[in-house]
């Protein structure tokens, strides 16, 4: 007995192994793809009881295809459009300084540099252009989880209260509702900095003068859509923009249009004034807030950002709980 004991925990853990090799490298995008469908289900839910819940699903994942399809041509345009002027402005820096005579062998230091940055930067080129299949896939598992989880929502959250401990279940029902309650005030915060985010970064094109009205309103749009994408965020438009100024003299104005979007769209309001929306909405300190989306970024990578307040304050709760009955 004791042997087929043993052979069944190795075939289980077997199992579990390859199950978890198999999943590993595409635990991003399903994290993703579970976080957004639950910023979506409300709307899914009222969807639903107007039409069907297949036919709402594929309504919401439609409409995730096209903003998708328009944040990664973007994002492909941007990417080259600084990477081609980057590279334009070292090379043009490189050519004025060979036509001076600069002391202590710099010439010749520059000269190195540039032997050695040209095959670099083309190295560069390339991984970034073998990278794209990989983001492709990802986005398509994304999408497939998306529209997997919107369709089986009921169901799957059935499953995770029959799964909770019959002898703890206070307790379990606390800990989901907490990360609900931290959850809900991520998506809202999320959701509620990326328009204003978005609105200003059309009043910066506009009074700094990089394109026109209607122009300014669609790199707001575009602001608003890599909010929602972490690591990118709103700083790659803003940035975009003080590029172009800069490529047709304007410094100072690019410098300023660098400083504004720098202060009030990216980064700065994503390590103040969003820590301070969760934390109002989770009922967590603002310091435990930022903490955990530090930390469980520079644990977990982007997904720490969501999984690090949740955790804390499951941890908060833990301790109350704990507190309460040792009292």
């Amino acid at each position: 007995m004791r042997a087929e004991t043993l052979v069944w925990s190795g075939v289980i853990i077997g199992i579990l192994y390859i199950a978890w090799n198999t999943v590993a490298q595409l635990l991003s995008p399903i994290f993703f793809a579970a976080v957004f469908t639950y910023a979506v289900y409300p709307v899914h839910k009222r969807l639903s009881n107007r039409i069907s819940t297949k036919k709402s699903a594929l309504v919401l994942t439609a409409l995730l295809i096209l903003i998708a399809i328009v944040i990664t041509v973007e994002l492909i345009l941007i990417f080259k459009s600084v990477l081609m002027s980057f590279y334009e402005d070292v090379i043009a820096f490189i050519s004025w300084s060979q036509t001076l005579a600069l002391p202590f062998g710099l010439t010749n230091v520059i000269q190195q540099f540039y032997e050695q940055f040209t095959p670099k930067f083309s190295e560069y080129i390339l991984s970034y252009t073998f990278s794209i299949p990989h983001y492709l896939l990802q986005l398509v598992i994304f999408i497939v989880m998306f529209y997997y989880l919107l369709v089986n929502s009921e169901a799957i959250k059935k499953q995770i209260f029959l799964l909770l401990p019959k002898e703890n279940k206070e307790l379990a029902e606390k800990l989901l509702k907490k990360a609900d309650l931290t959850l809900q005030a991520l998506v809202r915060a999320w959701l509620l900095l990326n328009i204003v985010k978005g609105i200003l970064m059309t009043i910066g094109f506009v009074i700094f003068g990089v394109s026109d009205f209607p122009t300014a309103i669609i790199a707001g749009f575009l602001t608003i859509l890599f909010s929602f994408v972490p690591l990118f965020e709103g700083w790659m438009v803003w940035l975009a923009g003080a590029i172009y100024l800069f490529k047709n003299g304007n410094l100072l104005t690019a410098i300023l249009l660098a400083v504004y979007g720098f202060i009030f769209v990216s980064p700065v309001p994503d390590f103040t004034i969003r820590p301070k929306l969760v934390a109002k909405g989770a009922q967590l300190d603002e310091v435990m807030v930022l903490v955990g989306m530090i930390g469980g970024a520079w644990s977990f990578g982007v997904k720490g950002l969501i999984i690090g307040p949740i955790v804390l304050n499951l941890v908060v709760a833990l301790l109350k709980e704990w507190r309460r009955i040792t009292t």
